[in-house]
């Protein structure tokens, strides 16, 4: 083989190598969708199987089928409470993420507030929800009103913890960089210790979405308030006292799809922000 065969040769192994390199990303995303469906749609199939085969009354357990005609039919109940849910912890969300961010900072500049608040925050954080909300329905002024406080107090912790930890997870040659160019704090701050701890505040947001939605529910449980304003939680609760199951089974559904929609939300929002930069998100790319 001459000179000029094994460089067309190498060529041709380079460009084939590339376009596999091109083609397996896809590959993968087709695969990260894939499989999941495949398996929703087995465990679905088995499970109208089952209802169907052993004839189970659907009081006691409705096939997938029934439970999607449930949310056809009763989405004129379900839609609006479903909407209630979501308002609220959407609205808890923006408080949490306002105030962790604020009070990071404030931990973050000031040594004596981090050793006079942030314990208090951890112990706001361990203590179970459950076990304050029925304090914070009796002091709250209305019941949206304390529902909001329990989905903001669980979701405030994990913004404000993973906030904390970027801005203080800060290069130190970088500060020291900063020093010697004569930046002052809030220079420091808002050009290397913000940009720096975005991953972290994004962490943050994926686990709080997801907890704010789930104390929410939980809230709403307590509370069992009927009513225009009642959420998703309280039309699982009536569905239950009237053995209505795929009413039942059609909220669970509902919000389930809401927390991963939550989730799928955030998580592009992460890799929106740090796709071009940040290694986490440009090793998944690559």
């Amino acid at each position: 083989m001459t000179a000029l065969d094994s460089r067309r040769a190498a060529r041709m192994r380079a460009v084939q190598e590339d376009q596999s390199a091109h083609q397996r990303p896809h590959s993968e995303r087709v695969l990260r969708i894939a499989v999941p469906l495949a398996i929703l749609v087995a465990l679905l199939a088995l499970w109208e199987w089952y209802v169907v085969a052993y004839e189970v009354p659907h009081y006691l357990l409705p096939g997938p089928r029934l439970v999607a005609q449930a949310i056809v039919a009763d989405w004129a109940v379900l839609g609006p409470a479903l909407m209630v849910t979501l308002k609220i912890t959407f609205s808890a969300l923006a408080l949490a993420l306002v105030g962790g961010v604020l009070l990071a900072v404030i931990l973050v500049q000031s040594r004596w507030a981090e050793l006079a608040v942030y314990p208090y925050a951890v112990v706001l954080q361990v203590t179970p929800i459950v076990a304050v909300a029925p304090l914070i329905l009796v002091y709250a002024p209305t019941t949206q009103s304390a529902i909001l406080i329990c989905a903001f107090i669980v979701a405030f912790f994990p913004v404000l913890s993973n906030t904390t930890q970027g801005l203080k997870s800060v290069d130190h040659n970088l500060l020291n960089l900063f020093e010697l160019n004569g930046a002052s704090r809030w220079q420091t701050l808002f050009l290397l210790k913000v940009p720096s701890a975005l991953p972290y505040f994004l962490t943050g947001l994926r686990i709080s979405g997801g907890l704010a939605l789930i104390a929410a529910v939980v809230a709403e449980f307590a509370a069992g308030s009927a009513g225009a304003q009642s959420g998703l939680a309280f039309r699982i609760l009536e569905a239950q006292f009237r053995l209505n199951m795929p009413r039942l089974f059609a909220g669970l559904v509902l919000i389930s799809a809401a927390g991963v929609a939550i989730f799928a939300t955030t998580s592009l929002i992460s890799h929106l922000l740090l796709r071009r930069w940040h290694e986490s998100a440009v090793a998944r790319e690559n």
